[in-house]
């Protein structure tokens, strides 16, 4: 295997160069964006730098509770994220629902994984537990977040057909079906395009760091494989407890639909 090659501060410099190509085509096609992009470049930097640092300290000096911490972190930005992408489509029920289903989906699979797919010891380690839980949780956001839009908008769009079912005796649950199965559908579908490319049109971010890192192209396509398993597990056991408990939001005591 070949050794390990370094970025040096200016060969790291160097890669800035796209940034630049970037902002002169940008100049050139007269798209007012270049503030945005230098903030996204030096917000970037910026961030990924102090994650770095933090992360080889947390690695250097395990703990159970600065890895619980940081995955409460991780879950309470992801539903702060969600709340704040679908603003006036949630009401205090549906958020309530969407903290829950992605709290539960998520360390549910996230267990599963460390524990019975991986088997580290202790279930704590850093190393493994931050990367993996970063990556279930930010693909479950991504799927909740596509399952809310369908759903709300569904239960609008879709008003007269629930409540004709409503009147002709189905249950909610019946009534509400198709618009749970299609909001369903939206939400996995990214993550079984990102299946069907893998490998022939790509290769994935997590892999290609570790070829690059080092590991065996064997070893990293091993990892690959079960990370992407477990993503489309936790991105369907999320949204699947989303959808299940957040149909009945929009129905009262009386079974009647509200949808204001």
């Amino acid at each position: 295997m070949q050794q390990i090659i370094d970025l040096s501060f200016w060969q790291l410099l160097s890669a800035y160069v796209f940034i630049l190509i970037l902002m002169v085509i940008v100049r050139l096609k007269g798209i007012q964006r270049e503030k945005e992009i230098l903030i996204a470049s030096v917000r970037m930097t910026v961030q990924l730098g102090l994650t770095g640092y933090l992360l080889g300290y947390i690695f250097d000096t395990p703990s159970p509770w600065m890895t619980l911490l940081i995955l409460l972190a991780m879950e309470s930005f992801a539903i702060y994220t969600l709340f704040k992408r679908n603003k006036g489509k949630l009401t205090k029920k549906l958020k309530r629902t969407v903290a829950l289903s992605l709290i539960c989906g998520t360390v549910t699979c996230l267990l599963f994984f460390l524990l019975v797919v991986v088997r580290i010891d202790p279930w704590y380690t850093p190393q493994y537990f931050i990367p993996i839980a970063g990556m279930l949780i930010g693909n479950s956001m991504t799927g909740i977040s596509l399952g809310i839009s369908r759903l709300v908008d569904g239960m609008h769009d879709q008003r007269d057909l629930v409540e004709g079912a409503l009147m002709l005796g189905a249950t909610p649950q019946l009534a509400a079906k198709p618009v749970v199965n299609a909001a369903f559908d939206a939400a996995i579908l990214p993550s079984l395009n990102s299946m069907l490319g893998m490998g022939i049109v790509f290769l994935p971010g997590m892999m290609t760091g570790q070829i690059l890192s080092g590991t065996s192209p064997l070893t990293a396509i091993s990892y690959q494989i079960a990370i992407m398993l477990g993503i489309v597990g936790a991105v369907s056991l999320t949204v699947i407890l989303f959808l299940q408990l957040g149909y009945r939001c929009f129905f009262n005591e009386q079974s009647q639909l509200i949808v204001d």
